[in-house]
């Protein structure tokens, strides 16, 4: 009889035992454990990063780490931590968390535009990515890579192409700047090469003209007609007297491309820099910033016209008056002139 009690006393205790284990398993796997109002928390695991910087980031975002904890060393995330930016939706248990944490690294929407320099495209891109500026400048630069791929210092900017791109946010410097190779090659598929070849230029040559009609002029639908222009003067082998191209090489000379210039002077037309088309005749050695796709597919779809010149136009501005004898544009510059003098800008 005795024997019996205590038997049944053992079995009573392990049910309970077992059901207080079930209650822990259950509170630590399946009950939800996040801290936050929002529908989605996002963490960003960078590549170096083990589980206590994870824990870091999940510490504000849980209710409770001990359970987290426990399931992560069940199913062994602690020593498989993995690069990336996750999401933890509102409501989620500690088992939902890790299985996100595992395999589910969600792409980022990267863009870049109308960078001047590769530096401060390095500077854009490694806002939206794991890869610093440094790092990313390295890469930008690397002369073999360049040599490789026909390209050099002043012409490396063309290769980057504007636009948005999916990238894993855990992405390296070296496979950034290799995807974006892949994008330019893309980018010049045969129609364009076409159109490039019919038109007499190469590609590095049409982005650099395509560079210096973006600065022209900001209205898409004009950019065909100044391309025009400039294919024109090429075309009589004049010099293309652009003022974006002083003002590149005025900022180039000095190293300062922070340099604010609204108004170019005659002094500057002498800067002797290759990049100033006022001294040195056909398109530059690079393009002079980065064009928009629009403004390359005016270069390679310009509109034929007669016209050599150009002006702002004071009555529309934005867009500009243009000219086919140095007659009529000397009348067009004029009014610009009388304007500009007006607003006192001076540099």
């Amino acid at each position: 009889m005795y024997i019996r009690k205590i038997l049944i006393a053992v079995v009573i205790i392990g049910a309970i035992a077992g059901m207080a284990f079930a209650y822990f398993v259950y509170n630590a796997v399946f009950v939800p454990n996040t801290a936050f109002e929002n529908e989605k928390a996002y963490i960003y695991i960078r590549s170096n990063d083990d589980f206590n910087a994870v824990m870091d980031q999940l510490d504000p975002l849980l209710k409770n780490n001990n359970t987290f904890l426990a399931v992560a060393k069940r199913k062994s995330y602690v020593t498989n931590v993995r690069s990336g930016k996750y999401a933890i939706e509102k409501g989620m248990n500690n088992n939902d968390i890790i299985n996100s944490l595992r395999s589910r690294n969600i792409p980022v929407q990267l863009s870049f535009n109308n960078q001047e320099t590769l530096e401060r495209l390095a500077g854009r891109v490694s806002t939206q990515i794991e890869a610093d500026s440094l790092s990313l400048l390295k890469e930008f630069e690397d002369t073999e890579f360049l040599k490789q791929i026909g390209l050099n210092p002043d012409t490396a900017l063309a290769m980057y192409v504007p636009n948005s791109y999916e990238f894993f946010w855990d992405t390296s410097a070296e496979e950034f700047r290799d995807r974006m190779f892949k994008e330019y090659e893309r980018f010049w598929n045969q129609e364009r090469l076409t159109k490039a070849e019919k038109i007499g230029l190469t590609p590095l040559e049409v982005v650099s003209l395509a560079s210096i009609v973006h600065k022209e002029t900001a209205k898409v639908d004009e950019r065909p007609r100044v391309a025009g222009v400039y294919m024109n003067r090429l075309k009589k082998n004049m010099l293309l007297q652009a003022d974006p191209t002083v003002i590149y090489a005025i900022k180039k000379e000095s190293g300062n491309f922070d340099t604010i210039i609204k108004r170019v002077l005659y002094k500057d037309l002498e800067l002797d820099s290759p990049f100033n088309t006022y001294k040195y005749a056909g398109v530059p050695p690079g393009p002079i910033a980065m064009p928009d796709i629009s403004a390359v597919d005016a270069v390679l779809n310009y509109e034929k016209n007669d016209y050599l010149y150009f002006v702002a136009d004071v009555e529309n501005f934005g867009y500009h008056k243009f000219a086919k004898t140095l007659a009529q544009h000397n009348r067009n510059k004029q009014a610009y002139v009388k304007w500009i003098n007006s607003t006192g800008i001076r540099r």
